[in-house]
């Protein structure tokens, strides 16, 4: 069993290891932790000897099974010392397993290991391998229902860095780094197209995480970006292409002379430096009196001087400024205020409020409206708070009544009263007439509104 882990000196004062939540799933892989440490410890050589040692004896698939001479026999390149060393490590820590028979073979985390470290050799070999070997380790997870969510980021994590790589070439505006780029989207569009494949497999399962499916379109969106920088590269190029300059008749243009100045070594191109640059000694200024004249001008004179540190604002424009706040134009609710005074009599609404067309009628009935709230809806000051205390009632009936002049066609039945005489009025009225004159109204009405009048053939 592995020893207590002690991780208080890498840790903040008064933190504890189970605080940190992301150290649980590495301290439960400890185990394989250990056997990639034992595989990675000490100098590149030692981790080269143990590499191919482990990487031999796990390629024989037939006999898996290792006497000790047989692998003397198959490492006889190797120091015998050294292969003892090697093997004994290895055993030690559970990457080789010694049977009770006296044969050797590959333990199973001995086996996870050779075969993990296989397919990175693999994919090491090519450009941009990193996408090949995510995109294959994505398509083993889903085949044995494993996938996770930070396989799936690692993926979203690398197709963002392309596209930031990509931006950046176009960005650069430079040929070679644009070509450069358009050769690495293509070597990696197969592995594109195998990631676009296990994203609709995985999105076509109706039960597959929320999580899971939150970074599958994540990983979607990366790779339409990614699917559109061909034409943004082509684009670039043809930006460029309206640029280059060719030199004379040669039909040799200033992208050709690029491109070989770049197979050149250092030397090459110091060589041409040779005898094309001279060493003059420095000319003293040389002036005539009209640029001695100039010079002494601007130095000399008091003028020129003052206008050039002279930082004084420029005085203010002279223009009329109208400092009169702006006031609502209330002519009409005061107006209105005064016919109210007047009335001594119950009157209609249509006799109260008609006079002037739709729009007056339509604003007086609206203060009615408000008049009818009481007194305390409205301010207590001005004119809106004199006609709140007007000693009138209002009330509005639950008909219409035609009136068809004025441009006004219905309007609400009611009356508008001295306070105090309006007692026992009734407000129910026959059936109501529809807009024509010819029918029921149908609907109940609001009691305040525009909705009580109607433009008279609207």
């Amino acid at each position: 069993m592995n020893p207590p882990l002690d991780l208080a000196e890498f840790l903040a004062p008064g933190v504890a290891a189970d605080d940190v939540p992301e150290l649980a799933p590495l301290v439960a892989a400890r185990p394989l932790l250990d056997a990639f440490i034992t595989l990675f410890r000490g100098s590149e050589a030692e981790v080269l000897l143990r590499l191919l040692v482990l990487r031999e004896i796990g390629r024989e698939s037939d006999s898996p099974r290792w006497s000790p001479d047989a692998l003397r026999a198959r490492f006889t390149y190797l120091d015998p010392v050294k292969l003892e060393t090697v093997l004994k490590r290895l055993r030690d820590n559970a990457l080789l397993a010694f049977a009770d028979d006296g044969l050797y073979h590959l333990s199973d985390l001995g086996r996870n290991a050779v075969a993990a470290i296989a397919m990175l050799l693999r994919f090491a070999d090519g450009e941009d391998a990193e996408l090949g070997f995510l995109t294959a380790q994505l398509a083993g997870l889903q085949a044995v229902g494993s996938l996770t969510p930070e396989a799936l980021g690692h993926l979203l994590s690398k197709l963002n860095d392309l596209t930031w790589h990509f931006e950046e070439a176009i960005a650069s505006g430079s040929e070679f780094h644009i070509l450069a780029a358009r050769r690495r989207l293509s070597a990696n569009e197969k592995w594109l197209a195998r990631g676009t494949e296990i994203l609709r497999e995985l999105l076509a399962d109706p039960d597959v995480p929320f999580e899971i499916a939150t970074i599958a379109q994540r990983i979607g969106l990366a790779q339409s970006r990614l699917a559109r920088a061909d034409a943004s590269f082509q684009r670039a190029l043809n930006k460029i292409e309206a640029q280059r300059v060719t030199l004379g008749a040669s039909g040799i243009s200033s992208s050709d002379v690029s491109a070989w100045l770049r197979t050149l070594t250092a030397e090459r191109l110091a060589a041409f430096a040779d005898e094309a640059l001279a060493l003059v000694p420095e000319i003293a200024l040389l002036a005539g009196g009209h640029e001695l004249l100039d010079r002494a001008e601007a130095v000399l004179s008091d003028e020129v001087r003052a206008r050039e540190v002279d930082t004084t604002l420029p005085p203010p424009d002279a223009a009329e400024v109208n400092t009169a706040p702006e006031t609502e134009d209330l002519a009409l609710l005061e107006h209105f205020a005064g016919r109210l005074g007047a009335v001594t009599r119950p009157a209609s609404l249509a006799e109260v409020v008609a006079g002037g067309g739709f729009a007056p009628a339509a604003y007086r009935l609206s203060l009615l409206a408000l008049l009818a709230d009481g007194e305390s809806s409205g301010p207590a000051d001005g004119p809106v708070g004199e006609f709140m205390r007007l000693p009138l009632d209002v009330l509005f009936g639950d008909t219409l009544e035609a009136v068809n002049e004025d441009e006004i066609a219905l309007i609400s039945a009611g009356r508008v009263a001295p306070r105090g005489t309006s007692d026992g009025y009734d407000t129910v009225r026959p059936e109501p007439l529809d807009r024509l004159g010819t029918g029921p109204v149908e609907g109940r009405l609001q009691q305040t509104g525009f909705d009580r009048l109607s433009p008279n053939g609207r």
